[in-house]
């Protein structure tokens, strides 16, 4: 039994050098320890200070990012309006300018036509005048081939013009 219960000079020695112990630790130890202990509470403390301004920041950013894409969304809708009806403009003007050249060109073209038309009536009036004047010979001689016939008619011309005069 003796095992079990131990004698009273070993539980003094074991008290005294476990207070010597605690007395040193209490001393150099623990503070360290507490302090050890502090130190790491208040990082803990600041990292979650950090952690909540952190998420904070975060969420502000994207609620500014999200601000900015409607803005840019908005901004994007803009130019394409802006482009479409630049676009629409364009065509308009560009089919105003092909309408003033196609008449531009059909004015020219009529014109043309006419001078043409003109210029083949000219032509057409100066053949017949020369075959009017070929026939009008051919007749002639044939009717004026003695002298007499000739002065005939030499003084019906002659009576004509002065009844123009």
């Amino acid at each position: 039994m003796s095992l079990l219960i131990p004698d009273s000079g070993l539980l003094f020695w074991m008290l005294l050098s476990f207070g010597i112990v605690f007395l040193v630790l209490a001393k150099y130890g623990f503070p360290v320890i507490t302090n050890m202990v502090e130190g790491r509470k208040q990082y803990i403390d600041q990292s979650l200070a950090v952690a909540r301004e952190a998420n904070a920041q975060l969420a502000r950013l994207k609620e500014e990012g999200e601000a900015l894409i409607a803005s840019a969304n908005q901004e994007q809708g803009r130019i394409l309006r802006e482009a479409m009806h630049e676009r629409d403009r364009i065509i308009a003007d560009a089919r105003k300018q092909a309408e003033l050249v196609a008449q531009k060109e059909l004015a020219e073209g009529k014109e043309q036509l006419r001078q043409e038309k003109e210029e083949a009536i000219r032509d057409i009036r100066r053949q017949v005048a020369l075959f009017s004047v070929d026939i009008a010979e051919k007749i002639i001689r044939k009717r004026l081939d003695n002298e007499k016939e000739q002065m005939d008619m030499i003084d019906r011309m002659l009576d004509e013009l002065q009844g123009k005069l």
